[in-house]
């Protein structure tokens, strides 16, 4: 008896290790891919560049992952989700992103407003007034700050998420803004962030991406009220401090619903997460956080500190969450 229980728990452990693996190498692949092969076009000219400040992500633990060591998961089971829908967070209606009220928007005075095109460089106020089927490139470029994205409930779909492309990214620009409803399909990435601070986005379905809002040295960001679904990640956070991840549909995302890595002093707050290999994933260098109020059900995982790090060692809370396992043991409400 005390072999079968040691057999269950070192299969339990290699599974963890093998998903936490491909958490790292899809983000670690993909910023590479990225930084290689996406390229933006200057404002006002011809000019380019590909530094759109992911590489540091090299620089983390990340790179020590060896690619090939991944096995394969197409084929992976991750069972059938669990259906709580009268259990799912009520949203927060003081913090509701309708439109985002103007009280919560950056100052616009000097702003031009726009109509979206894919693979245009924008500022201002920008507007989508049609689908968007950007089949061979990027979609909308963020080029300057204060900058806010009206989806009016259209769609932005690229060429596929095993393509280098993403349906919106800011670089380097702070008070970005999307407003939904609209929806983001088909990228390697849905949004990219990479040193954009004060982000916010509402009201905006992203699904069929490889990632689906991927952030990167992205300080206060707010995540909040969207549907977050059928991605390889939903939310990645890394290197980043102070996000909120508020109220969102985080639904069958194959490798995790949403992951920090080497993110700090940022909250989890009021979310459905289903249907993935770990729900919440928190890795050992993510400190200071707050995980609290979610329905995390049916995911192999539903919330995972660190590989089952003690929560005292890395000062994450973990309250009132509706789960059924996780990692270490004790995070769930009753269990």
């Amino acid at each position: 008896m005390k072999n079968l229980k040691e057999n269950k728990n070192n299969s339990s452990n290699t599974f963890l290790s093998i998903t936490m693996i491909s958490i790292m190498t899809t983000l670690l692949t993909f910023s590479a891919a990225m930084n290689t092969s996406l390229v933006v076009a200057a404002e006002g000219g011809g000019e380019e560049y590909d530094d759109i400040g992911i590489d540091s992500i090299k620089n983390s633990e990340l790179s020590t992952l060896s690619l090939s060591s991944l096995p394969s998961r197409q084929g992976m089971n991750i069972g059938n989700i669990a259906s709580d829908s009268d259990n799912v967070p009520s949203p927060d209606s003081s913090t509701s992103p309708s439109s985002l009220q103007e009280q919560d928007l950056p100052s616009l005075t000097d702003a031009a407003t726009t109509n979206a095109a894919c693979g245009q460089v924008s500022r201002g106020v920008v507007e989508l007034t049609s689908d968007l089927n950007c089949s061979s490139g990027d979609g909308i470029i963020v080029g300057g700050p204060n900058t806010v994205i009206n989806m009016n409930g259209f769609s932005i779909t690229g060429p596929g998420e095993d393509s280098s492309r993403v349906g919106i990214v800011a670089s380097n620009v702070d008070n970005v803004v999307i407003n939904g409803p609209g929806s983001i399909s088909h990228f390697q990435a849905g949004i990219l962030l990479t040193g954009a601070n004060g982000f916010k986005i509402g009201s905006t379905t992203l699904e069929n991406n490889r990632i689906a809002i991927f952030m990167t040295g992205a300080d206060n960001a707010e995540v909040q009220q969207n549907m977050i679904q059928n991605n390889n990640i939903g939310i990645a956070s890394h290197s980043s401090i102070g996000s909120i991840i508020k109220s969102n549909l985080v639904n069958g995302n194959l490798l995790s619903g949403v992951t920090f890595v080497n993110t700090k002093s940022s909250t989890i707050d009021m979310n459905n997460v289903q249907g993935s290999q770990d729900g919440v994933f928190l890795d050992e260098q993510s400190a200071g956080n707050t995980v609290s109020t979610n329905n995390v059900l049916g995911n192999e995982i539903d919330i995972n500190n660190a590989n089952g790090l003690p929560i005292n060692i890395n000062s994450n809370q973990y309250a009132e969450n509706n789960c059924g396992v996780s990692n270490p043991s004790g995070l769930c409400i009753g269990r």
